[in-house]
């Protein structure tokens, strides 16, 4: 988006119209801050008919996916929105992080084997699974290695997902009813850690500006009792990767930062029709069943993600000081009712899908005290 494009709206919006309303007004509450920061109008949530025809920037809640999709939005390229673009709906899931068991397996219309070639040595051993049939030998493959993870593509915040220690085991889920429609959707099967960390690590294209950040993640629990997204705690940089390697970070971070460096640029070999300007990448590491460390790249984030507060926040801080060389920013959610702590940013605070309360904030400290 250039600057000088002052006609430009800015406008949320949830892509999926049963979306949550955390979801619906965490989304209004980032694109109205980001209008504020640009120098831009609001627009509020985008609606196709007073919309139409105008010059917006867009903030979707989810990857834009498929021409058609784009272009009902006004959605020409990487300048219009604040997110991400794929041809088809598996690429900006967990399923391009793995390869398929052979060249028999079935895959997805559009399904590229350069990719998962490209990141054999930067993501954690695993299985990419789009049919019934092909899960049981996909997930004896894998098991003799230790136990599993069964992660459904289309799962968010952890949901869903399963850790599978025996064949057994996993046959009791192939008889499940609704184990066809599950595996037929796409399913990852991925080796089980232990003793995990999460880092995170992306970048956002903004304006004139590029933020590239590192952060680690931590859980909380929801009201039922899921362990569930709870925040993350981001170091951010003006500047590219290579700045952001320039500051003083652990070995381990170094690797992740390493790793999403090439799960990103594969993305952008395999897939040349995608596009992002808001580029996320989850790593993990831990143990694995031998006790050998492992590092490796879940998943990617096209969208607005749980870190997307703190790098607004950022961006609003780099902006106040165009000569800050780096700033650490949080983001929490919380599914306990309390007062927003002192010089917090409240992002939400009301209903969330599974309970009856959630709280989403941001926390500005600087990066050398």
């Amino acid at each position: 988006m250039t600057p000088t494009n002052r006609k430009k709206l800015v406008v949320a919006h949830s892509v999926h119209p049963d979306a949550p309303l955390h979801e619906v007004e965490t989304n209004r509450a980032l694109a109205r801050w980001l209008a504020q920061i640009l120098g831009l109008k609001f627009g509020g949530s985008y609606d196709p008919q007073q919309h139409h025809g105008r010059e917006l920037y867009l903030l979707p809640t989810q990857t834009l996916v498929g021409a058609d999709a784009a272009r009902q939005l006004g959605v020409k390229g990487p300048d219009d929105l604040w997110g991400g673009y794929v041809e088809h709906d598996f690429i900006c899931t967990k399923a391009i992080s793995h390869g398929l068991l052979n060249h028999n397996a079935h895959a997805p219309r559009g399904w590229a084997p350069l990719f998962s070639e490209r990141v054999r040595s930067v993501v954690l051993d695993g299985l990419s699974v789009f049919s019934f049939a092909d899960a049981r030998p996909a997930a004896e493959h894998l098991l003799y290695t230790g136990p599993i993870r069964l992660k459904p593509i289309h799962a968010c915040a952890g949901r869903g997902q399963e850790v599978i220690k025996s064949l057994d085991q996993f046959d009791d889920i192939l008889a499940r009813p609704e184990a066809k429609k599950l595996f037929s959707e796409g399913v990852v099967l991925e080796q089980d850690l232990d003793k995990v960390i999460t880092h995170s690590v992306g970048q956002s294209f903004i304006g004139n500006k590029v933020l590239s950040y590192c952060d680690d993640q931590y859980l909380t629990q929801d009201a039922e009792g899921e362990d569930v997204y709870g925040g993350s705690n981001l170091l951010v940089v003006q500047g590219g990767y290579d700045d952001l390697l320039k500051l003083d970070l652990a070995d381990d971070v170094r690797l992740a930062i390493k790793q999403a460096q090439v799960f990103d640029s594969a993305a952008d070999e395999a897939y040349p029709v995608f596009y992002a300007t808001r580029r996320n990448y989850d790593i993990a590491q831990g143990l694995d069943y031998d006790g050998k460390q492992r590092s490796g790249v879940l998943e990617q984030s096209w969208r607005m993600g749980g870190a997307s507060s703190a790098e607004v926040a950022a961006l609003q801080s780099f902006v106040n000081d165009p000569h800050m060389r780096a700033i650490r920013v949080s983001s929490v959610e919380t599914y306990i009712d309390q007062p927003l702590p002192a010089d917090a940013i409240e992002v939400y605070r009301g209903p969330a899908q599974n309970s009856d309360f959630l709280l989403k904030y941001v926390t500005v400290n600087s990066y050398d005290g």
